[in-house]
C-alpha cells in the first residue's frame, strides 16, 4: 500500500478548506493583522489560499492567482507581521490535530514565500 501523502493526511481539499478557514478568522480577529483583511474578498483569499496549500501538500488543486510577490505589493508587511500569521497558523493547524511533523511542513511551504510577502513595489 502507497504511503499517504501530505494532501490525505490533512484530509484533503475538505481538511486544508477547514484550516485556512480557521486561519483566515484568525488573522480577521487579531488586532494587529486584521486592518489587513478590512476590505479584502476573504472568500477570494481563502479559495486560493486553500488551493496554494493543496497543491503544495501533493493534491490536484493548482495555485492559479496571482504570483505571491505580486499579490502582496500593495500590503506593507514587516517580518513581525508574518511571524505573527505564522504563529496563527500554528494555532490552527494544532486544532485540527496536524501533527507537528506535517504543521512543519505546512508552515514551510508559507515560510519559503517570506521575501516574496516583504517585497515592497519601491523593490526596497
Amino acid at each position: 500500500m502507497a504511503e499517504e501523502t501530505l494532501y490525505e493526511r490533512l484530509g484533503g481539499h475538505d481538511g486544508i478548506r477547514a484550516v485556512v478557514d480557521d486561519f483566515y478568522d484568525r488573522l480577521q480577529a487579531d488586532d494587529e493583522l486584521g486592518p489587513f483583511f478590512e476590505d479584502a474578498d476573504m472568500e477570494r483569499l481563502r479559495k486560493t489560499q486553500t488551493d496554494f496549500l493543496c497543491e503544495a501538500a501533493g493534491g490536484p488543486e493548482t495555485y492559479d492567482a496571482a504570483p505571491v510577490r505580486e499579490a502582496h505589493l500593495h500590503v506593507p508587511f514587516t517580518s513581525a507581521h508574518i511571524q505573527r500569521a505564522v504563529d496563527l497558523l500554528s494555532e490552527s493547524l494544532e486544532e485540527f490535530d496536524v501533527p507537528e511533523d506535517d504543521a512543519e511542513k505546512v508552515i514551510g511551504a508559507i515560510a519559503a514565500y517570506e521575501e516574496d510577502l516583504l517585497a515592497s513595489p519601491d523593490g526596497e
